[in-house]
C-alpha cells in the first residue's frame, strides 16, 4: 500500500522513517493522527503489509512512545516538546514490576520520594511536591496532610505514564513547578478477543493476579470493550503489617461514525491496610545519639487500620471537524474516600527510663496519639478542547484552544486522643499491645472547595522549515471557599517556546512560564499562606534516533518562587497536631537533567537519566534539603539474539546524601541518610508465544536506608525482596 505525505513540517525525511512513524502514531494513538499523517502531498512512500507489522511488533516492546500530546495538548513527537518529558512505556512497566503509580515514580528520572509512614508517599521534582496527578489530562490537586493513596493506583489500568517536569500550568491551570503526572488509560482498540491473565508470588506472602480481557461487542467491531481486574494480597517486611487490593476496569470504545468516537468508562479500586504504621519509628534518645531501630520493627498496634476506595467514571467524545481539525469532550467524576483509625508517636526516647519525652518541651506535654479519621474528596472536571493545522503565509502551523472546569470537595472529619509518657510507658518493652481509644464524636477538621475555570490556547507556528515557536495562555479564575475563608484568584500563566531542528536528528530548544500555585498551608496564627507565585525558565538538546524508537534530552532549567511553604516543624495552636508552616520568598532552584530512553538496538531497551540541581532561598539557605540533589537512574532489558525467548537485565538508581534539621526541646538534631544505591534485577523467559514466566528481584545487595529524614521518625525502605510471575496470553 503506499501513503502520501511528508514531515511533520514540511522538511523531507527518509521513507524508512515516515513509515514507522505514520504507521506507529496511527495506528497507537488517536484518529487525528492518522489525518495528520496524509495532510501533504510531496513523497509517496511504499510500505510493505509485512513491515508495517514488524514495526508494531517493535513498538510493543519500545521504552519509547513516538508521539505524545503532554506538556502542548499537540500531537508532537518527544524532540518537538520544549520540555522535560519522561514516559513510561506498558513495556517497561512489566519489565520492572512497576505495579502502582508510586512505583513508577520512583523510577522516574528526576523525581524522588519521601514516606512519612508505611502508606503515605509524597513525590517531588526539582526540589518541590509534586501536585498535579492527572488521569487522561484531567487534574486531581493532592494534599499530602490528607494522604488518600494516589501513589497506590495500580498502574494495569494504563497504557503509560507521561511525567512532565516543571511548570506545566499550560495544561494543569495551578500546580507547584515541580512535574505534572498524567496516567493514560488502556482502551479497547482490539477488533478480535484477546485475553490475557498473569499470576504473581513474591517475598512476604504476595499474591496478585490481573486479568485483562478486550473483545468487539458488535460482528463490525465498531463498537469493543475492555475489562481489566485484579486483586493483591501482601503482608511486609513491618511486622503485622498487612494490605489487600482489588481493582476493576471497564470500558466501551465506539465509532459511532467515520468522524465521531465515544469512550465511556468506570474504574474502582479498594485498598485496606491492617496494622499500618503512621509517621516513623522515634529517631534519637534524649541524649542526641540514635535509637537504631530494627527494620522490621512497627509502632502500629493491633487495631489500627487504613481503608481508602476509589470510584472514577468518566466519557470522552472525539468529533473530527474535517480536514485534520478534532473536538475532544473530555468529563469524569471521581470520589475517594478513606476511614482510619491509627496511633502516632512523635517523642524522644529517654535510656534510662525508656520512657518517651515529648519534642515540643513543657508546653505540648504529649508523645503522640491516637487518631481516627474518615473523610472523601470529590472532583468533577470538564475539558474541552479543539486542536489541528491551519495555513499562513504559505506554511502549515497549529493551533490548539480549549476551556476547562473542575470543582474539587474535601470533607473530613477526625478524632484525636492524646497521649502522655505515662500513658504510654515504657518505649522498650512496646509490642503493638496499646489500648484501642474509646473514641470521641467525629468533628469537622476541614471543608473546603475548589473551583477553577480556565480557557487555554496555544499555537505552534512555523517560521522556517527548521525554526518553530510555541505561543500560548492559561487564564484561570480560582475560588478557594473553607470554613473560615474564602480566596479568590485570577490568574494568566503565559507560555513561549522555541525549538530549532539542527538536523534530521538533533534540535535545541528554549521555553518560559509562570507559576501560579494556592497554598493550603497554615501559619502558627491559623492563617492560610499566599499564593506561590513565580517563573519558570528551561532550554535544553533533544535527538531522536531509529525512527523515534530512541530519544535523548539534556535540559538546564531555572525556577524562581515567592510564598513558598516551608514547616517549622511546630504544632498549630488549638489544633489536632497540624504543623505549622512559614513563608520563603526568592526561592530558586536551578539545576540540569539527561535521560536516554528506548531501543538501543531491536534487542536492547534502556533508559537511563541523571539530575542535579541546588534549591536555596533568598538568604542562601538551602530549601527541602531532605531530597537528594544528586540523583541517577537506570533499567535496561536485553533480549538475546542467540535465545531470543530470553530477555534479562536489571537497574540501578543512585542518589547522594540527604539531611534536616529537626526541632526538637533546646534546638534541633540533624537527621541524614547518606549516598546510597538500590540494585535491581530481572528475567523472563517465553516458554511459548502465549506464555511466559518472569523473575525480578530488588534491591539485590539489601541496602538499609531511611525514606524518612525530614522528622523525628525513621521510616526504612524495602530489604532485598523477590516475585515470580507467570503470563499467558491468548
Amino acid at each position: 500500500m503506499s501513503f502520501t505525505t511528508s514531515t511533520k513540517d514540511g522538511r523531507l525525511a527518509p521513507a524508512s522513517t515516515i513509515s514507522l512513524l505514520a504507521s506507529c502514531i496511527a495506528f497507537a494513538l488517536m484518529p487525528s493522527a492518522a489525518f495528520a499523517a496524509e495532510k501533504k502531498s510531496e513523497d509517496t512512500l511504499i510500505v510493505e503489509s509485512t513491515q508495517a507489522n514488524a514495526s508494531d511488533a517493535e513498538d510493543a516492546q519500545d521504552y519509547s512512545v513516538k508521539a505524545t500530546t503532554s506538556g502542548t495538548k499537540m500531537l508532537l513527537v518527544p524532540r518537538d516538546i520544549p520540555q522535560s518529558v519522561s514516559i513510561i512505556s506498558e513495556q517497561r512497566m512489566k519489565d520492572q514490576k512497576l505495579e502502582s503509580l508510586g512505583d513508577v515514580l520512583n523510577n522516574t528520572v528526576g523525581v524522588s520520594e519521601t514516606y512519612a509512614d508505611s502508606d503515605r508517599a509524597t513525590y517531588y521534582a526539582r526540589g518541590f511536591a509534586i501536585d498535579n496527578f492527572m488521569v487522561d489530562g484531567i487534574p486531581t490537586l493532592f494534599e499530602s496532610n490528607w494522604n488518600l493513596g494516589d501513589a497506590l493506583s495500580d498502574t494495569a489500568i494504563y497504557e503509560r505514564i507521561e511525567v512532565v517536569r516543571g511548570a506545566n500550568g499550560l495544561t494543569t491551570g495551578s500546580g507547584n513547578p515541580s512535574a505534572a503526572i498524567n496516567m493514560v488509560r488502556k482502551h479497547a482498540d482490539s477488533r478480535e478477543f484477546t485475553t490475557s491473565v498473569s499470576a504473581e508470588y513474591g517475598s512476604w506472602d504476595k499474591q496478585r493476579y490481573v486479568a485483562d480481557l478486550s473483545t468487539p461487542l458488535t460482528d463490525n467491531g465498531n463498537i469493543r470493550g475492555r475489562m481489566v481486574a485484579g486483586y493483591q494480597d501482601n503482608d511486609s517486611w513491618v511486622d503485622r503489617y498487612n494490605q489487600k487490593k482489588k481493582f476493576f476496569y471497564g470500558v466501551v470504545d465506539a465509532d459511532l461514525t467515520d468522524a465521531t468516537s465515544l469512550s465511556v468508562g468506570y474504574d474502582y479500586q479498594e485498598t485496606n491496610v491492617n496494622n499500618p504504621t503512621w509517621g516513623g519509628i522515634p529517631r534519637w534518645y534524649t541524649d542526641g545519639s540514635k535509637t537504631h531501630p530494627d527494620r522490621s520493627y512497627s509502632t502500629a498496634p493491633d487495631w489500627a487500620y487504613n481503608d481508602k476506595e476509589t470510584k472514577r467514571t468518566f466519557a470522552t467524545i472525539k468529533q473530527m471537524l474535517g480536514y485534520d481539525w478534532q473536538l475532544t469532550v473530555n468529563a469524569t467524576h471521581t470520589e475517594t474516600t478513606l476511614d482510619s483509625q491509627q496511633l502516632y508517636l512523635d517523642g524522644l526516647v529517654d535510656k534510662s527510663t525508656g520512657m518517651l519525652v515529648s519534642p515540643y518541651g513543657p508546653s505540648y506535654p504529649y508523645v503522640g496519639g491516637t487518631g481516627y479519621n474518615t473523610g472523601k474528596r470529590k472532583v468533577d472536571a470538564l475539558d474541552t478542547f479543539a486542536n489541528g493545522s491551519y495555513e499562513l503565509f504559505g506554511r502549515q502551523h497549529e493551533l490548539m484552544i480549549g476551556t476547562s472546569y473542575s470543582r474539587q470537595n474535601n470533607t473530613y472529619y477526625s478524632s484525636w486522643a492524646n497521649i502522655s509518657d505515662t500513658e504510654f510507658g515504657n518505649y522498650n518493652n512496646y509490642n503493638g499491645d496499646f489500648p484501642e481509644t474509646d473514641w470521641s464524636p467525629l468533628s469537622l477538621a476541614q471543608k473546603d472547595t475548589i473551583h477553577q475555570k480556565s480557557a487555554y490556547m496555544a499555537t505552534r507556528v512555523t517560521l522556517a522549515d527548521p525554526l518553530h515557536v510555541i505561543l500560548g495562555a492559561r487564564y484561570t479564575r480560582y475560588n478557594l471557599d473553607t470554613l473560615n475563608q474564602k480566596l479568590e484568584k485570577n490568574n494568566t500563566s503565559p507560555y513561549a517556546s522555541i525549538v530549532f531542528d539542527i538536523n534530521d536528528t538533533w534540535s535545541t530548544y528554549a521555553s518560559y512560564t509562570s507559576v501560579f500555585k494556592p497554598q493550603t498551608q497554615r501559619n502558627s496564627e491559623q492563617k492560610y499562606l499566599s499564593p506561590i507565585t513565580g517563573n519558570n525558565y528551561e532550554a535544553g538538546l533533544k535527538a531522536d534516533w531509529m525512527s523515534g524508537r530512541l530519544t535523548t534530552s539534556l535540559a538546564a532549567f531555572r525556577i524562581e518562587q515567592d510564598h513558598l511553604a516551608q514547616s517549622t516543624g511546630l504544632v498549630i495552636p488549638g489544633t489536632n497536631g497540624e504543623t505549622a508552616y512559614r513563608e520563603a520568598d526568592g526561592t530558586v532552584s536551578r539545576g540540569v537533567e539527561f535521560e536516554v530512553n528506548g531501543a538501543l538496538t531491536d534487542n536492547w531497551q534502556m533508559s537511563f537519566g541523571a539530575t542535579r540541581y541546588v534549591a536555596e532561598d533568598s538568604d542562601g539557605n538551602a530549601v527541602n534539603p531532605n531530597l537528594p540533589r544528586t540523583s541517577v537512574k537506570l533499567f535496561t532489558s536485553y533480549r538475546l539474539p542467540m535465545l531470543q525467548a530470553l530477555a534479562v537485565g536489571g537497574g540501578v538508581n543512585w542518589q547522594d546524601h540527604v539531611w534536616s534539621d529537626v526541632p526538637v526541646p533546646g534546638g534541633t538534631y540533624r537527621s541524614e541518610q547518606g549516598s546510597f544505591a538500590l540494585v535491581d534485577l530481572f528475567a523472563r523467559y517465553n516458554v511459548t508465544k502465549a506464555f511466559s514466566v518472569q523473575a525480578n528481584v530488588d534491591n539485590l545487595f539489601d541496602k538499609s536506608y531511611d525514606t524518612n529524614v525530614d522528622s523525628r521518625g525513621i521510616v526504612y525502605g524495602a530489604p532485598r525482596n523477590f516475585s515470580v510471575s507467570a503470563n499467558y496470553t491468548f
